[in-house]
């Protein structure tokens, strides 16, 4: 390896948050190492593939290098790692099976990706790629259903907290990941995020778990297991049906954009810390609810929506989550959110229609 290069290596590096970490740091200078097998066609079906990601990938980022490997093929893995080795300034570990039912009816294969696929990737972090820091896109579901036992009150379009609640400003790392139901995919990520934190303060590693809300942006492949926003901006443009399952639709979650969060990747590195976990996503100023989400995709599409609606919740699913960002902000006050749900949503509409158009 030329020592007068530093790399990022990305798993995931076709999906949303993995390609947005391509592009941002190709941009200021380092070299990219991308793992990604498109897991998601294998998962979702031909709608769900990252491979067009890939192409725009290959042709505008000269120094890219994709591997197209799983993450969770010990040897493979260990083969990447011991090729680039010291050389590995920064790890960001997005890959993943992301879907709460498709883990309900594929425990094995959800467990082997998210729990051991992590700790494949940590194994070789720590046997070849020490000094290097690594960030692991956990998720929200780590603390499974006990932000339902918040108090909430209903409004037209959402539920939301009552106003004295000590959650009006979100939730907070102290809230407990114990006696509750997470989903199977819950947890195989709450292992994979246990995990991280130990290899961090067991082995004195530079790692992080980021616990997020709805991870979007332009680059998703949204299906209807996976990726609300995108999927739905997808099913008003081509009118195609859509369900909402169970709490009238006012179920609220807070949305990031991806840029937005692979800037805090970005802060994390400068100034690493040792097994820590942080909650991250859109937080009070970008979330919505279902109801909500329709009507500005009806806004921004100028198209009217009928929806289907089920009675029945998905298991594990959220009434109202909205993140605090205070504990990340506190660490790293130079980053802040720019993106909020309307320019998120008009982003991934201007960006898409035309392919979503021509797919059909």
């Amino acid at each position: 390896m030329n020592k007068n290069k530093k790399y990022v290596l990305i798993t995931g590096s076709d999906g949303l948050v993995g390609s947005e970490c391509v592009k941002y740091f190709a941009d200021i200078g380092y070299e990219i190492i991308g793992i990604d097998n498109d897991s998601r066609k294998k998962f979702f079906g031909n709608d769900a593939s990252v491979l067009w990601n890939r192409k725009v990938l290959q042709n505008s980022v000269e120094n890219y290098k994709h591997f197209d490997e799983d993450i969770t093929d010990k040897s493979k893995i260990e083969k990447i790692f011991n090729t680039y080795s010291s050389d590995i300034d920064l790890i960001i570990h997005a890959a993943g099976q992301p879907s709460h039912d498709w883990a309900a009816n594929n425990p094995v294969t959800d467990f082997s990706v998210n729990a051991n696929g992590t700790l494949n990737m940590l194994e070789s972090f720590r046997k070849f790629s020490p000094k290097a820091s690594f960030i692991f896109t956990s998720t929200n579901k780590v603390y499974g259903d006990n932000p339902n036992k918040i108090k909430l009150r209903e409004n037209q379009m959402r539920f939301t907290p009552n106003d004295d609640s000590k959650f009006i400003g979100g939730i907070n790392e102290e809230m407990s990941i114990d006696n509750t139901t997470h989903s199977i995919f819950g947890v195989s990520k709450t292992s994979a995020d246990l995990l991280v934190q130990e290899y961090g303060k067991y082995f004195n590693l530079k790692t992080v778990a980021f616990r997020g809300g709805c991870l979007t942006g332009p680059s998703q492949s949204g299906t209807m297991l996976h990726g609300f926003l995108s999927y739905l901006l997808k099913c008003i443009a081509l009118q195609k049906d859509y369900t909402i399952f169970g709490y009238k639709g006012k179920q609220v979650r807070d949305n990031i954009h991806s840029e937005d969060l692979v800037k805090a990747f970005h802060e994390y590195h400068k100034n690493p810390t040792i097994g820590e976990a942080y909650n991250i996503g859109g937080g009070v100023n970008s979330n919505c609810s279902m109801l909500e989400a329709i009507k500005i995709g009806e806004n921004i599409t100028g198209e009217k929506f009928n929806y289907k609606y089920s009675e029945i919740p998905r298991i594990g699913d959220h009434v109202w989550y909205v993140s605090d960002l205070t504990k990340f902000k506190k660490d790293y006050p130079n980053w802040k959110i720019n993106y909020n749900v309307e320019s998120i949503m008009d982003e991934i509409y201007t960006k898409n229609i035309n392919r979503w158009s021509s797919k059909g």
